[in-house]
């Protein structure tokens, strides 16, 4: 279905000319909001847990600030434009597995799923894939837009999860480490929302290329 306005603007790409459709701009609107849900979710629980500590009722409401935040992600992960789409699928199957072992620890623990991760690093081994699809997007952001927040997430994700993974990292770091984690991806996020839509759509005739490359290697490689 042709959904392009007729004064929509013609852009001119790598190759050839292309229009934004309105699913093009409903999609980066979901793909936005995903992030602005997540990084709130990530902040109240980060606020929480800092600033109150690990009550019983803090620790229940972190389970579930936890489940919106991963929910919001996988969908920020579905409407995401990525030119290479090996490496789309390869965050959406490390967001799938994130969360998959997310449940497996909900359900196996008889503690809160925040208690786990703290007393058991090794359980990042699973879980802690949800957070490489989301440092992924850190990247892509910051590759492509010069992001300064995201150009400081991008190695503070992984030195943060691996340190407390190792237990190399000494606890008072760790506090201060989720903090500024919070913090800028809340400024990240609120940043991308007035961001000019094609931004985040990039360069269309580059991803009508690579389908097209794909219809004609098809048939060879399946002999058909």
């Amino acid at each position: 279905m042709n959904d392009v306005s007729i004064d929509s603007p013609v852009y001119f790409g790598q190759f050839g000319s292309y229009q934004i459709t309105a699913g093009d701009r409903r999609e980066v609107r979901i793909y936005r909001a995903g992030l602005a849900v997540a990084a709130v979710s990530f902040a109240l629980g980060t606020g929480l847990i800092l600033s109150v500590g690990p009550s019983d009722w803090v620790l229940q409401t972190l389970t579930g600030l936890y489940g919106l935040f991963a929910l919001s992600l996988g969908v920020s992960l579905l409407t995401i434009h990525i030119y290479l789409a090996p490496l789309h699928r390869l965050l959406q199957a490390c967001w799938l597995v994130g969360v998959a072992s997310s449940v497996d620890l909900i359900l196996a623990s008889e503690d809160s799923l925040a208690l786990t991760v703290y007393q058991h690093p090794s359980s990042l081994w699973g879980l802690g894939f949800l957070f490489v699809a989301l440092t992924g997007i850190y990247f892509k952001e910051a590759f492509c837009f010069n992001r300064l927040e995201t150009k400081f997430l991008t190695p503070l994700v992984p030195i943060l999860l691996l340190g407390h993974l190792s237990g190399l990292l000494p606890e008072e770091s760790k506090p201060v480490m989720l903090a500024m984690w919070a913090i800028l991806f809340l400024i990240f996020s609120l940043r991308k929302l007035p961001q000019a839509i094609p931004d985040d759509i990039g360069d269309k005739s580059v991803f009508e290329h690579l389908r097209n490359r794909n219809r004609q290697a098809s048939p060879s490689e399946t002999g058909l």
